[in-house]
């Protein structure tokens, strides 16, 4: 099996200007071997048939992205309108800053098959190709975020994967990001 780096997830998982919420202590091409050379702690379904998470014991010093909202940390919370690209249109996030999260125990890598990239204007030879990765504490997905699960709902000419809204995993997403946010070093 083999494995890429896609250009939609290089620049957001590796930025130009390094972030300190992005992966750290790694270039993409070591990122890329070491998913083609060392085999994953496990193999989990994603949120279609296209869709396989890679779970990788973090071998950087990348730090957790979901972060719980306390009564203490909520002043710190910050929201803007915001695309991923110049071709998608802005949705309104939310994030942190000015908090340190731990370093993450595990990364796991979101891979889609080479059929649903080249839907999406990737053409590759490679099996597969990164979209993204999580950085968390435990060995599982962290749920997609809602704004994502609409934006896939909605197809590829809006940024998505053509993936029809699933609603009970929308309201499980919706439950988990009620309490937790990402952050921004």
């Amino acid at each position: 099996m083999s494995i890429i780096l896609t250009d939609f997830a290089r620049p957001r998982l590796f930025p130009r200007e390094p972030r300190r919420n992005t992966i750290q202590d790694c270039t993409p091409e070591a990122f890329e071997r070491h998913l083609n050379e060392v085999s994953p702690l496990q193999v989990l379904d994603g949120y279609a048939s296209f869709c396989k998470l890679h779970v990788h014991r973090n071998w950087t010093s990348t730090r957790c992205l979901a972060v719980p909202i306390t009564d203490d940390n909520r002043h710190l919370l910050r929201t803007q309108y915001e695309a991923r690209t110049r071709d998608e249109l802005p949705v309104l996030v939310r994030w942190f800053e000015g908090i340190e999260p731990p370093v993450a125990n595990y990364l796991v890598v979101i891979l889609y098959s080479r059929e649903q990239l080249a839907k999406e204007g990737t053409v590759t030879t490679a099996d597969w190709g990164v979209v993204g990765c999580m950085y968390t504490a435990e060995p599982i997905e962290t749920p997609m975020a809602p704004v994502t699960m609409m934006r896939n709902a909605l197809g590829v000419e809006e940024g998505g994967s053509g993936v029809p809204l699933d609603r009970e995993a929308y309201r499980r997403s919706v439950e988990f990001w009620s309490t937790h946010a990402n952050w921004r070093g």
